[in-house]
């Protein structure tokens, strides 16, 4: 899958920092033609800009649950006896007190019919309890309208349903990892990206029709088939089209702005149209706008090439060249119609490895070992902080979004530091002050204190989740690198199945989700310094380079404090081997 190792740090890295490279003087790679192409003209702008919707879609599927699945702080049983009294005066009469706070789950066991008779109007301690039956009440100020789980009453004995559904949801998107992964290298990355899309789209509005627990979960199981591909996937295909100075750009300012812009808006959607079911519907409808990604998006360039299907390949290049009113020369055609053989040819060589090879030595099994665990910390911590919010005792809606805009700044932090502190050092001190503010967060009191020092938090592993897949795809070996990767993706979801239940711990105590983040982030982090530096590194080609690679390295070493002309010689290699 020569894309995907591209898009995820093949490229990314030392290849976006050349700043004014002159076409090359012989073709190696799909790379050397793009500045014959033209590396960020209109045509790459215009698929910069076609990422957008994908983008959107990306965020409505991760995120929408949660706001389909509130329940208000504040409800109560409902007991039918009394539907004549007001609702101050049925909750005063029949739900008993625990520290000044009305029970969620208990109600008084009496004989409500004598009770009105005999005109009592307050309580007694003394009376019986016992759990709530079938219905309860709910105030709305907090979450002010009916979702899915107030209209079935997941609460008490049911308030993880929706942590299961959304469990549920992640081993969708195990499957659909495998299923659409499958897909994009067997049919090409369009179908991929289509059918990723759809089958959000279709479950998505059968969610919004679901009046149970059991329908729900399958839906939300559905939905999770097209969790990340139905963005990954165009995030792939755009960066190969883009030049190597650009890259980095492109590939953090497209979630910058997009992802976050999208993931923003969810909250204020849900509360504008007050319905959960309207919200489900207008979070998923617009998914079906992926059919028309075959009239709009090329094939991938890299898997045409890959599947030998060179000519197709070369009349996507031609065309980009006329659009950026570039006039590439015959032979230079020529000579990519020849490499490109060559590379069709590897491809077919690389098929005799496997993920497996990545633990046969000892070294490279160190590393990946490390690389997997250290993408399990990270995607817990991120989804963590993601589904907290609402245990900080802030508003839910308004914390989300100053949560999420954080993604923005890390973003731009992220692309402005990560070739000058390095992979190693920046994973490590974003990880470690996500797991210290964390921590920090369950020290002080509810509200604004909590919630500010959650959000640094947040915006701290923002960055280290945006290193993470890219400082994989750099240590890992080419030949066994897209395998390794979609492992270490896959190992990111099976770890995100427990996230559900551990920000649902906060029922028990509202410091417990904050304090096992807090250890998995400083966890993470500090293995992450175990690792080698990449940046600025040729990156491994055979198993032979992976299991060598950073032997000469130090554990003290800083890419800034490298010398300029070592880094310069790495990095002319580096262009000069790809």
């Amino acid at each position: 899958m020569e894309s995907h190792e591209k898009v995820n740090g093949v490229r990314l890295d030392t290849m976006a920092t050349l700043d004014n490279a002159e076409p090359s003087k012989k073709v190696k790679d799909f790379d050397d033609l793009l500045p014959y192409m033209g590396e960020f003209g209109w045509y790459q702008r215009l698929l910069f800009l076609m990422m957008i919707p994908y983008a959107f879609f990306f965020a409505f599927v991760y995120f929408a649950q949660i706001f389909m699945t509130l329940v208000p702080e504040h409800h109560w049983c409902f007991v039918e006896e009394l539907g004549n009294l007001t609702v101050e005066e049925r909750r005063h009469l029949s739900i008993p007190l625990i520290d000044g706070k009305h029970d969620r789950c208990k109600v008084y066991d009496v004989n409500w019919t004598a009770v009105l008779q005999n005109g009592v109007a307050s309580p007694d301690a003394k009376w019986p309890t016992k759990k709530c039956q079938t219905q309860w009440e709910f105030n709305f100020t907090d979450v002010p309208y009916e979702t899915i789980a107030t209209q079935l009453n997941w609460v008490c004995d049911r308030d993880n349903y929706p942590a299961t559904a959304q469990s549920l949801f992640f081993c969708g998107a195990i499957v659909g990892g495998l299923v659409f992964g499958w897909i994009a290298d067997k049919y090409g990355r369009i179908p991929a990206l289509v059918g990723t899309n759809l089958c959000g789209f279709i479950a998505g509005v059968g969610t919004a029709f679901t009046n149970s627990f059991w329908s729900f979960c399958l839906c939300r199981f559905l939905v999770g088939l097209a969790y990340d591909n139905c963005f990954m996937v165009m995030y792939i295909v755009v960066i190969e089209y883009v030049g190597l100075k650009w890259r980095t750009f492109v590939a953090n300012m497209s979630i910058a702005v997009y992802f976050t812009f999208a993931a923003c808006l969810l909250p204020w959607i849900a509360l504008g149209v007050a319905d959960w079911r309207i919200y489900t519907l207008a979070t998923s409808i617009p998914l079906v706008l992926a059919v028309f990604t075959p009239c709009l998006v090329p094939e991938s360039a890299r898997w045409l090439i890959s599947q030998g299907r060179i000519e197709e390949s070369i009349q996507i290049v031609q065309k980009c060249g006329r659009i950026n009113r570039k006039n590439i020369p015959d032979e230079i055609i020529n000579e990519f119609r020849e490499t490109a053989t060559e590379i069709a040819k590897s491809e077919q060589e690389n098929k005799n490895y496997s993920a497996l090879d990545l633990f046969k030595t000892p070294r490279l099994r160190r590393h990946s070992i490390l690389l997997l665990i250290i993408w399990v910390a990270t995607a817990m911590v991120f989804d963590g902080h993601v589904r907290n919010v609402g245990s900080l005792g802030l508003d839910m809606f308004l914390t989300f979004t100053v949560a999420t805009a954080t993604e923005l700044p890390a973003d731009i932090l992220l692309t402005a530091t990560l070739d000058v502190l390095g992979r190693r050092w920046l994973a490590f001190g974003s990880m470690l002050v996500s797991g210290i503010f964390s921590l920090l967060a369950t020290t002080v009191s509810q509200g604004l204190p909590t919630a500010s020092l959650a959000i640094v938090g947040r915006f701290a592993v923002n960055i280290s989740y945006n290193i993470g897949m890219q400082y994989a795809a750099e240590l890992l070996p080419t030949v066994v690198r897209a395998q390794g990767l979609a492992l270490i993706h896959i190992s990111g979801y099976v770890a995100t199945i427990m996230v559900p239940y551990i920000v649902y711990m906060a029922t028990i105590a509202v410091e417990i989700p904050l304090l096992i983040l807090g250890a998995l982030g400083i966890a993470g982090g500090a293995l992450c310094l175990f690792l080698p530096e990449s940046t600025g590194k040729t990156m491994p080609q055979t198993i032979v380079d992976g299991e060598n690679y950073g032997k000469d390295q130090r554990f003290w070493d800083f890419p800034c404090c490298a010398s300029k002309s070592a880094t310069q010689n790495t990095k002319t290699e580096d262009f000069e081997k790809y």
